[in-house]
Formats: structure tokens, sequence, C-alpha cells
């Protein structure tokens, strides 16, 4: 479906693909849109929501500057997925302990492994690590204990079959605490340049940082390391949740797998759009350049998709990123109970206790209204649906 709102009383307009944008996330997206060196329009996915500084599921452009607060502070967060080569079938009976073994095995919420996994030891990118600012730099011993973790919020490990029965493994998490410092550190240092410029902004989360300048070439060398930590980290859960479900389902034997898809959904990269070479801010999106695989995640009790993107330059080649909150955490606690969870994730093997109420299924958007709103930007390949979901 083509763009179903435009704003146009900004420096550029804003294209949005939905007509349900709540109010504070609307006035989000003006804010953005009023910045001179927005490139061409700000692409609104159809799963807005409000968020900081930035609203989730923006889209922008720069030839010139980076807004750090509209990559997102949870650096590379995004999805991964394999398809094994087990059925519904090899489940059985086995869904409890099939959970108890993903708890046992990737740390969620704030815990973290009690040492560096031997996979995370020898990534090439702790190299870098002396070379990110100053201010993480006693952060490396934490950072290498949550590598292979899933972290907490919306972060969650699923179980998965589509229509013919086959056996996924889907995930979403990103950077975990290294990310957040490395973005909460450099939002500040935008504002800081804001004031010593004396530049009067919408919002002090929209400081940017000009390309070209040491801040920027800072920002960039550290958010393009919290983007590869943030893939490896789903990569090593996907290894660790592999050998649990072969321990499981298969006598232990390890299995290769059929189709693997991991994709970020809030991060910064160079591109050639309308014939420019511009850096791209996904904030809750996913690329979606013609013939691209991503993930777009449904709620706890909702279908989860597979896409293929088609290419769209007006949304500068992106989709959603998922189904999108409709209410804040705050709000769900106080709108629904622990039956009504039981309810909403009726034959789903999950927790259905008050502290993952903020994750309920109602508090969210309807993902298929989300798929639909959004024709013109992806096309669903595969439909998956959880048996089994563990929330951070």
């Amino acid at each position: 479906m083509p763009v179903r709102k435009t704003l146009n009383d900004g420096s550029v307009p804003v294209k949005i693909w939905t007509d349900d944008i709540e109010a504070e996330a609307e006035r989000q997206v003006r804010q953005l849109a009023s910045l001179p060196f927005v490139f061409k329009h700000v692409a609104v996915m159809p799963d807005v929501h409000a968020g900081r500084g930035s609203a989730i599921g923006t889209v922008t452009a720069s030839a010139t500057c980076i807004i750090p607060a509209a990559v997102g502070v949870d650096i590379g967060c995004g999805m991964a997925a394999v398809l094994t080569p087990f059925l519904d079938s090899h489940l059985d009976a086995r869904l409890p302990a099939l959970r108890s073994a993903i708890e046992s095995a990737v740390p969620v919420g704030s815990h973290m492994h009690r040492r560096p996994l031997a996979v995370s030891s020898i990534w090439e990118g702790w190299g870098e690590f002396e070379r990110l600012t100053p201010e993480v730099h006693d952060l490396q011993k934490r950072a290498a204990c949550q590598h292979g973790t899933l972290g907490g919020g919306n972060h969650f490990i699923e179980i998965c079959l589509d229509p013919q029965g086959r056996v996924w493994i889907l995930l979403h998490s990103g950077s975990r605490h290294i990310g957040k410092t490395l973005a909460d550190v450099h939002i500040d240092i935008a504002e800081e340049e804001m004031l010593q410029h004396g530049i009067r902004l919408p919002h002090g989360d929209l400081s940017y940082l000009r390309l070209g300048t040491r801040s920027c070439a800072q920002y960039l060398h550290d958010v393009l390391w919290a983007q590869a930590y943030a893939r490896i980290n789903r990569d090593i859960m996907l290894g660790l949740l592999s050998r649990e479900l072969a321990r499981i389902i298969n006598d232990g034997e390890p299995f290769e797998p059929l189709r693997v898809v991991n994709c970020h959904h809030n991060y910064v990269a160079q591109e050639q759009h309308y014939g420019r070479e511009v850096w791209v801010t996904r904030k809750g999106a996913i690329r979606a350049a013609e013939g691209d695989e991503g993930i777009i995640p449904g709620s706890m009790g909702a279908r989860s998709y597979i896409v293929r993107g088609k290419g769209n330059p007006e949304s500068f080649h992106s989709a959603s990123h998922g189904a999108g909150r409709r209410m804040s955490r705050t709000r769900a606690r106080e709108v629904f109970t622990e039956k009504d969870l039981e309810l909403q994730t009726r034959g789903v093997e999950c927790r259905k206790d008050r502290g993952v109420i903020d994750e309920i299924p109602g508090a969210y958007k309807d993902i298929d209204a989300v798929l639909r709103n959004e024709s013109d930007l992806v096309e669903p390949v595969e439909v998956l649906k959880q048996v089994i979901c563990v929330k951070g």
C-alpha cells in the first residue's frame, strides 16, 4: 500500500505508511523534518510509535550530519532466524523441557555469562575496543560476558512453526549494555556541541554531529563497532540455542541450519539514494532493498514474518521492524491482568506472570495490519507462529 499520509510543514516532507500514528510520534517526526540537513524526506514506517528524541519506525538520510538518537540507544538491535531440519512432530511433549533448556543456556534480563564464551573470545572486534570512546574502556569485561545474552524489555527467543510444520529459531536482541552506553555518551556529546555553537533545536535529543568532524568520526567508529557486536551476539545465541534444540529433540546430534537470516533494525549505514551518497539512520526499521531478506516479528502471542524487500525508493529501501507498541508499558500494566495474558498467549509455552504484562499482545499493533500497510515495501515469504517464547 502506498504512502497513507504526508506532512509538508517542515524543511522536508514526512511520508507515513499508516493512518495509525499517535500524537506524540507525529510531533516527533515533524520535529525531525524541521532540521535543515535532512535529505529528501523523512520516511515513517507503519509500526511507528514515540521514542527518545525521534520516533521509533523512522528512516532519515543526510549527506552532512548524523543524529545519534535517530539510530536509537540499543545500537544494532535486530532479529535473527534459523530454519532447522526438524518438524513439529519432533517437539512432541518436549516444550517445557526445551523452554527450561533455553532459559539455562542463554542469560536473560540483566544476567550474563560468568566468563566470556570461547566463541566470543575469538571475535576480531575486540582488537578495536581500545579505539572506542574512553568513557567505555572499563566495560570490556562486562561486554565480553554479555556476548551471547538476550537482555530485557521486548527482547525474546522463540521456537516457531511455519505452516508446513517446520521448526524455526527466532530471536530479538541488540548490543547490550555496551551499546546503550556508547549511544548515551554520543548523544551527550552531540548535545554539548549544540550548546557550544549556540544551535537551538526542537528537542535536545535531536542534537547532531557534523560529518568530517572528530566527534562524528569517533561516533561512526563506535556505532559500527556496536552494530558488529550486536550481530555476533545474535549469532552466538543461535549457536547456543541450536545446541540445546539438538540435545532435547535430536539425541545431542548437531544439525546444519537450512536457512539463516540476521538483520539490524536500529542502525546507521552509508548508502546510495536518489543519486546521492548519504548516511541513512533506521530507528525501528529494516533494510528492504530489492531481494533483501528481513524479519518483522509480531508480539509474544502473534505471528512473525520473514519478508523480502521490494526496493521502494520512497522508504529509502526500508520497512517496519515489528508490530510497534500501541500503548506504553505503564499503560499496559494498568489495563491488562494476568488472566488477559493467559488468554492472549494461549497455546504458547511462556511466562504468564505479572512481570511480562507490559509485553502482552494487546499492547502492540496488529502485525497483519502493519504488513498490509507496507505491501509496497516488502512481501512475506514465511509465516511463523511461536510455540515457545522466552522473554528478557
